[in-house]
């Protein structure tokens, strides 16, 4: 399935390559999965580091402009008031399993770290929405994240 994530995320169109903006679909993603990574105000280094290889294995980049692009994102969500300027671009430029596989890779940020915070949870919730994928979709990008992720903890309301 990750596989087919990387497929959806790479035939998203670069926008202008020159200038990263919240309207570039990659910001717009790196934006999104650097939003939950904070969401429990707690930045960890493993975090960070499998917010950048998903970018990284995304977008087939490296070095400067895997940096640069993490920085984008991180600059966008520091800049932004709410996530609508972000799940708009999504919901545009990806089809419904697009939309599902890219809420997988937000679950596998959030599990990056072995835990789920409540506050990561309301915003995968809260992206899923906006994007319009339905509630058993994100529960089981969920479940399969959580599984995947040995020595995970949390709950959710959603069980």
């Amino acid at each position: 399935m990750f596989e087919r994530v990387l497929s959806f995320l790479r035939d998203l169109p670069a926008g202008s390559r020159a200038k990263p903006s919240a309207d570039d679909p990659r910001v717009a993603a790196s934006a999104l999965l650097y939003h939950v990574m904070n969401a429990d105000g707690v930045r960890q280094d493993i975090e960070w580091e499998r917010l950048k290889e998903v970018l990284a294995e995304t977008y087939s980049i490296s070095g400067a402009e895997l940096d640069a692009l993490a920085a984008a994102g991180e600059r966008a969500d520091n800049e932004a008031i709410d996530l609508y300027a972000f799940t708009s671009v999504l919901k545009r430029h990806l089809d419904a399993e697009g939309r599902k596989a890219f809420i997988g890779l937000m679950w596998e940020i959030v599990y990056a770290d072995g835990e789920l915070h409540e506050l990561e949870d309301n915003t995968v919730w809260r992206v899923a929405e906006l994007i319009g994928v339905e509630r058993h979709d994100r529960i089981e990008a969920r479940r399969k994240a959580a599984a995947e992720a040995p020595g995970a903890r949390g709950t959710s309301s959603d069980e």
